[in-house]
């Protein structure tokens, strides 16, 4: 009898504990692309992208060329004139390299900037919709990385997320 009652017991507190708890998923990602703002700074590096592309497109160019030259006037060019614009194309190509590496570092950094008001924005807007739902814990999802492998869709939250993100400004 007392084992009955004592499954009894545990079984209780484990609905009612389940009960109170109460969890959900948001795909940030997905929230952070769809929102007007993550639009607009989606938008804004791809403009800062293609401008340093642009600049990077045309110091190639202008190496391309330089190394068409070299070639092209290696016969005619003594050994040592040769072995000094060799090497001089070889220094540009390395600042062309640095150049690539610095402007790949500047956009991320950009986009860091960018991005790190919307994700603190976003965290509030998650945190508030948490609070009004009642839910325990959310769980960030995302199609890339499997965390989340089935949840009923009434517990997606992506969506009142970016509505909700849209709205306050």
């Amino acid at each position: 009898m007392k084992k009955l009652l004592a499954l009894i017991s545990v079984l209780a507190i484990t609905s009612v504990a389940s009960a109170e708890f109460k969890l959900a998923y948001v795909d940030v990602q997905k929230a952070i692309e769809k929102s007007t703002a993550g639009k607009k700074a989606k938008e804004e590096m791809k403009k800062e992208a293609d401008k340093r592309n642009k600049e990077l497109e045309k110091k190639k160019a202008d190496i391309d060329k330089v190394r068409e030259d070299i070639e092209k006037k290696r016969s005619v060019l003594a050994e040592e004139a040769f072995a000094k614009r060799a090497q001089e194309l070889q220094e540009e190509m390395q600042k062309f390299n640095q150049s690539a590496a610095k402007a790949q570092t500047d956009l991320q950094k950009k986009e860091g900037e960018l991005l790190a008001p919307i994700v603190e924005k976003m965290k509030k807007v998650i945190e508030k919709i948490s609070k009004e739902k009642g839910l325990s814990m959310v769980i960030q999802s995302n199609q890339n990385a499997q965390i989340v492998l089935y949840a009923a869709p009434e517990t997606d939250i992506t969506e009142d997320v970016i509505k909700s993100f849209d709205k306050e400004k």
